[in-house]
């Protein structure tokens, strides 16, 4: 048997092959854009196993050597601290480093989503990118029309906008501005169009998966948006074997420093998905306001710990009950509301 690990960048692989006592045959570099030498080359290889890190672009190189391989492994990127910290750090050397940990059975392995899973969180994150895009340009446009003195609550409604017409705008500013509204105009078509993707995607889901999405909505402050992010981002929650190590995959978990015997608490990791902790802290405002339990839980906490704190621990808490109501697929039953 044959071990490959394969350090991959944008450009270029470099791979490196070692046997079972990780004695280094041969190493190799090849140009992403040379597919067929790639293919060839593994394919000349006999049986083989191979590693490659879960960076970003990795999909198109396992899709052509899946075929061909006992078995490819992902390597959670963060934990090959080896790799990372390595003095003398080179392609040849990281990909050597990788073989030799595949040989050993010793490669952490990062989670692998399914290709509908990937689709999923696709459709997810691109909605988020054209929020994103949505909000910058309603700032800009208030920008312009503030200097103007012409900004008001409604200024994207249809009175809103009609108004702008009576707004004495330099050439300049009025070229822009249109610029922009023009822009606004496409990006909310478009997220309207991503909108119903997802609804499209939804409805041909599986029983489980459809199942999945009703737990979630049946909890105080998820909506349609928080359900989508937290199925597509956290994948199969049954990876996780507790609640402990799905609040370290979102990043919400707090982070501790010990020096001389004393020991500080800092703020969050912030590890993993930004979305899904941006979703569940804005969904755990959306419970406290709406739930008398969810209420309690933050007003004792915030005493405590003060507001900012007070909404990351619900945002915790929250996330467990979710993976908690995903594994059983059960629907959520509110908890008494207890005294502040």
């Amino acid at each position: 048997m044959r071990y490959v690990g394969i350090d991959l960048h944008k450009q270029s692989i470099t791979v490196c092959v070692v046997d079972q006592d990780r004695n280094v045959l041969q190493t190799r570099r090849f140009a992403c854009v040379e597919v067929d030498r790639i293919v060839a080359f593994f394919a000349g290889l006999g049986p083989f196993e191979a590693v490659v890190e879960a960076t970003a672009g990795y999909q198109w190189l396992l899709e052509r050597i899946e075929p061909l391989a006992r078995r490819v492994v992902l390597a959670h990127p963060g934990k090959m601290r080896i790799i990372a910290e390595s003095t003398k750090k080179s392609d040849k050397l990281d990909a050597r480093t990788l073989a030799e940990f595949l040989a050993l059975d010793m490669v952490p392995q990062a989670y692998r989503p399914t290709p509908r899973q990937r689709e999923h969180r696709a459709l997810v994150r691109h909605r988020q990118f054209l929020q994103k895009q949505r909000t910058q340009l309603r700032v800009k446009v208030r920008r312009v029309v503030s200097d103007y003195n012409a900004d008001r609550r409604d200024l994207f409604s249809r009175r809103g906008l009609e108004s702008l017409q009576a707004v004495p705008l330099s050439d300049s500013d009025r070229f822009i501005l249109g610029q922009m509204l023009a822009q606004l105009r496409g990006i909310e078509e478009q997220s309207a169009a991503v909108r119903r993707q997802l609804r499209a995607f939804a409805a041909a889901a599986s029983e489980a998966e459809a199942r999945g999405r009703r737990v979630l909505r049946s909890v105080i402050g998820v909506g349609e948006v928080t359900a989508e992010v937290v199925l597509a981002e956290t994948g199969d929650v049954g990876r996780f074997r507790s609640a402990r190590q799905v609040v370290a995959y979102a990043g919400l978990a707090p982070g501790r420093r010990e020096s001389a015997g004393k020991v500080r608490d800092l703020g969050i990791t912030k590890r993993g998905s930004p979305l899904l902790r941006w979703v569940l802290v804005e969904a755990s405002w959306q419970a406290v306001r709406r739930s008398a339990y969810w209420r309690g839980v933050y007003t004792a906490l915030k005493k405590r710990r003060g507001s900012r704190r007070a909404i990351v621990a619900v945002a915790r808490r929250l996330l467990g009950v979710l993976v908690a109501l995903l594994r059983s697929g059960q629907e959520y039953r509110e908890p008494a509301a207890t005294a502040a």
